[in-house]
């Protein structure tokens, strides 16, 4: 039985033929258009801004929006999205080294590890780790929901939530785009903290004990750490090995990290003196 499951799972996540075949295009994928990423984005911004304006017009100061149990039923949702996504790339990518896509086989595992860090130069978006790719892609956009729930509930909104989604939804289109190196191992860990920081946070909306210091902001910086150690692997590659496919995308996926970083550190170090 238990061995007919992971058979069952391992075909539905990284054999079906939606997935094997799948290639990004602008014709066929939705969402999948330059366009289409910059209207979405001011879309998100004007809404967001223009919700809470409104409801600083039309509420009193201390009104808040009862929503129920939606905000939990979407972090219960994006947990289980984070799960199926992280274990769809992680399995996707033991089928492509098991196929020798990218020969492996005719390699020592550390240059296995090393393409985890870099694409090898003429890399297409086509395939199942970039079907994953592109449903971590779309699961951006649920992501967005959170900011309209924390303005109806808390009327709250800052800049750097609103940039904060605005980078993630783009760095992920860019990845597919320009078959970005380095993409592989920035979803597994997304997604593996994704799970635990939305579970965590469904666990507290059902009215269960929260931790007594900021989980969320720490597992942010945790992420953030662990992207910025793995740019710092994939330069070392790119200069060693000579090539990393969108290495030009990758240059701006650091920078945008690093604005990221900067933001979320800078928002830490004020919550912690706020607490002293």
């Amino acid at each position: 039985m238990k061995f007919s499951f992971i058979q069952t799972t391992n075909y539905w996540v990284s054999e079906h033929p939606s997935i094997v075949s799948f290639r990004w295009s602008h014709t066929q994928s939705w969402g999948s258009t330059w366009s289409f990423l910059f209207s979405s984005i001011a879309v998100y911004v004007v809404s967001a801004t223009t919700l809470h304006l409104l409801l600083s017009l039309l509420l009193r100061r201390n009104h808040r929006v009862h929503l129920g149990p939606i905000p939990a039923l979407h972090s219960l949702v994006m947990a289980l999205v984070s799960v199926i996504i992280f274990v769809g790339i992680l399995l996707s990518t033991a089928a492509e080294i098991r196929d020798t896509r990218w020969f492996w086989r005719r390699t020592k595992t550390t240059v296995a590890i090393q393409w985890l860090l870099c694409f090898p130069l003429g890399t297409r978006p086509s395939g199942r780790v970039f079907f994953w790719s592109y449903i971590f892609y779309l699961s951006r956009f649920l992501h967005l929901l959170r900011t309209f729930f924390t303005i109806l509930k808390y009327r709250k909104l800052n800049f750097f939530t609103l940039l904060n989604q605005s980078i993630l939804l783009f760095m992920s289109f860019i990845w597919l785009e320009f078959s970005q190196s380095f993409q592989v191992l920035a979803i597994l860990l997304t997604t593996l903290l994704y799970s635990v920081v939305y579970g965590y946070r469904f666990w507290t909306a059902i009215g269960l004990p929260s931790a007594c210091f900021p989980f969320v902001v720490n597992c942010q910086v945790v992420l953030l750490g662990c992207n910025l150690v793995c740019h710092l692997g994939v330069f070392l590659v790119q200069l060693l090995k000579g090539g990393c496919n969108g290495i030009g995308a990758w240059g701006l996926n650091s920078v945008l990290n690093c604005v990221i970083l900067s933001l979320v550190l800078k928002f830490y170090l004020k919550l912690r003196s706020t607490k002293r």
